[in-house]
């Protein structure tokens, strides 16, 4: 690690530790307003454990401790989200404080109205969010192929799940609400575009998360790339392998062509972005990855981070499926995946090519979304001659 990395990484933590602070600060002020009798020495410990639960959970320890440190890992996840909408209320809270006390109109009991104010509007943002998070959504993308497959105006009926995140809190229920969803759909193909487990296999292995998504069905077979937390996760080899063993092929920079009663279809899988840093052999650029594919052929490409819109569609795919951005997850953070990205969430054509981009299934972090759902894309392509 250079010293740039170091100092970035010095400034976050100071950061994170100033806003985390001032979290604290007021809702120490709210509780002793409330007339409890709060100890600083006690309070700030507590307060610190919680708010880096998830780092703490992380931590390596023996194995009858696991259950404490997942414990701290969830607390860890929701509390990302209260961090989030805190800070937002709380400043909120303080300009209107600035603009009431020097008018004169500051009420006396200003930090309980304030307060609970802002619990309630938190306690209603967390439940929003957890409902969007849990509930699921089809969304349609009608397509049209102007590649021959054999027929004409034949389709063939794909769908997708990004960014499931199996491991300690997206879970089999989750997971099978997920698969008896897509099996309803009637898919030709199935598609999984990265971050199937969130990081960590443990959880997927110790819960037998495997058994539920081998029943998946589809015609044509499932398919998976690699996501950056599989990368995060360090368990990549067995991963793939749990994979095979239920029918699931994870496409590592790797081309498959399937038969079928349309025609062959050509389905590409790129290894993830992270694998340019942590993967020894890196990974092939678009053109060379589809130097030996007929052009002619319709042409799905998997690639979890929506990136290179340009050189797929120049090396002739003609749908291109990612995720990764779960749109932000919750606001306002999708103001900055819309920045940062062509396309954060939703469908567009890149010249002849068809690019849908998921707000993912599972979750990242706490189960909450606002200005995101849950989804599944139901991709339902037509061929003209």
């Amino acid at each position: 690690m250079n010293s740039r990395m170091i100092g970035m990484f010095l400034l976050m933590l100071i950061a994170v530790v100033g806003l985390n602070f001032y979290i604290g600060w007021h809702l120490l002020i709210f509780m002793k307003e409330l007339g409890g009798g709060v100890h600083a020495a006690v309070y700030w410990p507590i307060f610190a454990l919680v708010s880096f639960g998830y780092l703490f959970g992380r931590v390596p320890g023996p194995k009858w401790l696991l259950p404490l440190f997942r414990f701290f890992k969830v607390i860890g996840s929701y509390y990302f989200a209260v961090m989030e909408f805190g800070i937002i209320l709380l400043i909120g809270a303080d300009i209107v404080y600035g603009i009431l006390r020097p008018a004169g109109h500051l009420p006396g009991d200003y930090v309980l109205y304030a307060g609970w104010t802002v619990l309630i509007l938190l306690a209603c943002l967390m439940l929003w969010g957890t409902r969007n998070a849990w509930s699921t959504v089809i969304r349609d993308y009608p397509v049209e192929i102007r590649k021959g497959t054999g027929r004409t105006n034949t389709a063939l009926r794909i769908a997708a799940a990004s960014d499931i995140h199996l491991g300690n809190i997206v879970g089999n229920r989750h997971l099978k609400r997920m698969v008896e969803r897509i099996n309803d759909l009637k898919p030709d193909l199935i598609l999984l575009p990265g971050d199937v487990i969130d990081d960590s296999i443990e959880p997927f292995l110790r819960n037998k998360m495997s058994e539920t998504l081998k029943q998946l069905k589809a015609k044509y077979g499932v398919y998976a790339v690699l996501g950056n937390h599989e990368y995060y996760g360090g368990h990549i080899e067995q991963y793939v392998d749990e994979m095979k063993n239920i029918g699931i092929k994870v496409l590592r920079d790797e081309v498959v062509e399937v038969e079928t009663e349309e025609g062959s279809v050509v389905i590409a899988g790129r290894k993830d972005k992270t694998a340019e840093s942590m993967d020894p052999v890196g990974r092939k650029p678009v053109a060379e990855l589809l130097s030996g594919v007929d052009p002619s052929r319709f042409i799905i490409m998997m690639d979890h981070q929506p990136y290179g819109f340009a050189a797929a569609a120049d090396a002739g795919v003609d749908l291109l499926l990612c995720g990764h951005t779960h749109r932000g997850q919750f606001a306002p953070n999708h103001w900055l995946t819309g920045r940062l990205f062509e396309l954060d969430w939703g469908y567009m054509k890149k010249n002849e090519m068809h690019v849908a981009v998921s707000s993912g299934y599972g979750t990242w972090g706490p189960p909450i979304r606002i200005a995101s759902r849950s989804e599944i894309m139901k991709i339902d392509v037509g061929f003209l001659k």
